[in-house]
């Protein structure tokens, strides 16, 4: 059956991959056990089409003021949830969602399970989407890698390929390759394609508002092509597309570290280092799409050069390129960042102070950020987060120390709170296909 994978414990970790890799992130193993040694009857395939066709009605209709709406955006943004919650999140009268759920259940559109966390007294009952009324995807485009993953509209991930491609691959090149993907997936999981409602995209570039690619040195020659002419002739699907750093975030919002937060700041530690600001639920994209760029904050402007073109931009003092560059003039050889991360936890002096400076770094450079938005909530995560807390604390130290307001200024409730990701990878992923869930960022 492979690996469990669930939004409750940590991204399983990643394996090496030769031509092509299986993450096999399953939520729902016993459904998805079902779909491949049992395919639906045609009476059941018929029905599922329906609820298909009645939910992207709903999701891509025009009346997105309608309460049926609201109900079914909230069901399909948020997962599993209460009447109560449902509720808040439309501002609807809870008798009227109570109504709206009766009718939607009555269509099979909506089922009742047990809520996750019910809490004390009467078990909570949860409402969610039927899994069988739709499907959706999300995929990541990395500098040498195109990695999918498909997920029902009851927010369980069925299934994850990773393919490696050659870097500076084209656009149509990357569609040709998601493409590939999707039919495989659909193809052994016994899915029918008419349930996928949307198909979500992390993208190792900043996005323009209106959908063109802005300048990136992960996918240099992409830059101004309009993302949904190079994508939809292709998949025919509804196209929704962010950065990878914005899904990241997104994916911590719905299922992560920022569950029921929707102001925040998501600090990315990896090869490069990215970020996104949160602000009312929704990543600020900016006026050419490069909003959140932490990583390339100038911290030093006599500092190194970085692959931006500035010199002493923040990567060059955080990242994990950082990290593995130090240990290597250190070791007199390279090793993978993910081990210095696993040596500096088993406590070797060495690899612990590499990730506390940095920490030093990366704290630093978030008290300027602090300083323009002051958030309540700061993530971090990429593979530097693995270390916890040898680089947590001394992020923090070096936050309180440059930050221009001080925790003596303010009562605890009041002071940022620092906080590790939840997923340490594949979260861009999951976040793309929260794109779809959440009906957000759809380029038309």
């Amino acid at each position: 059956m492979g690996r469990k994978f669930d939004f409750e414990t940590r991204q399983a970790p990643i394996m090496s991959l030769t031509t092509e890799r299986r993450l096999t992130t399953v939520l729902s193993w016993r459904t998805l056990r079902r779909r491949r040694q049992y395919p639906l009857s045609s009476a059941e395939t018929k029905l599922a089409n329906m609820l298909t066709s009645e939910l992207k009605g709903l999701l891509y209709g025009r009346e997105l003021d309608s309460p049926v709406v609201k109900v079914v955006r909230a069901l399909s943004g948020h997962g599993a949830v209460s009447t109560s919650q449902i509720a808040r999140n439309t501002g609807l009268a809870r008798s009227t969602v109570s109504t709206i759920l009766a009718d939607l259940k009555r269509s099979n559109l909506v089922i009742e399970m047990e809520a996750r966390n019910p809490g004390p007294g009467r078990p909570a009952v949860a409402h969610s989407l039927n899994p069988e009324a739709g499907t959706c995807v999300g995929a990541l485009l990395d500098v040498d890698e195109i990695r999918v993953i498909v997920a029902d509209v009851a927010h369980n991930v069925v299934a994850d390929l990773a393919m490696p491609v050659e870097r500076e691959y084209s656009p149509t090149k990357a569609a040709r390759v998601v493409k590939h993907a999707v039919d495989t997936l659909y193809k052994e999981h016994s899915l029918a394609q008419a349930s996928l409602i949307g198909i979500g995209f992390a993208v190792s570039a900043p996005l323009a508002p209106d959908g063109r690619i802005m300048r990136s040195s992960a996918l240099p020659g992409w830059q101004g092509t309009d993302f949904r002419e190079a994508f939809e002739p292709v998949l025919q699907k509804p196209i929704f597309a962010d950065s990878e750093s914005n899904c990241a975030a997104l994916a911590e919002m719905m299922w992560g570290a920022a569950s029921g937060c929707s102001d925040f700041v998501l600090l990315k530690l990896n090869q490069a280092v990215s970020g996104a600001v949160v602000v009312d639920g929704r990543a600020l994209v900016g006026a050419s799409g490069s909003a959140g760029e932490m990583g390339h904050i100038v911290i030093d402007p006599h500092g190194p050069l970085c692959r931006c073109g500035n010199r002493g931009c923040l990567e060059l003092y955080c990242g994990a390129g950082f990290v593995s560059k130090m240990a290597a003039d250190w070791l007199g050889r390279s090793i993978p960042v993910t081990e210095i991360v696993t040596r500096a936890v088993q406590g070797e002096t060495g690899f612990r102070r590499l990730i506390g400076d940095a920490g030093e770094a990366a704290g630093r450079g978030l008290s300027m950020v602090g300083a323009m938005v002051n958030p309540p909530l700061f993530i971090i995560s990429g593979t530097l987060a693995g270390a916890g807390e040898l680089l947590l604390a001394p992020l923090r130290a070096s936050y309180e120390k440059h930050s221009f307001v001080k925790r003596e200024d303010v009562d605890e409730a009041h002071y940022p709170v620092f906080r590790a990701g939840k997923f340490l990878d594949n979260d861009n992923c999951l976040g793309a296909a929260g794109l779809v869930l959440r009906h957000s960022s759809r380029l038309k």
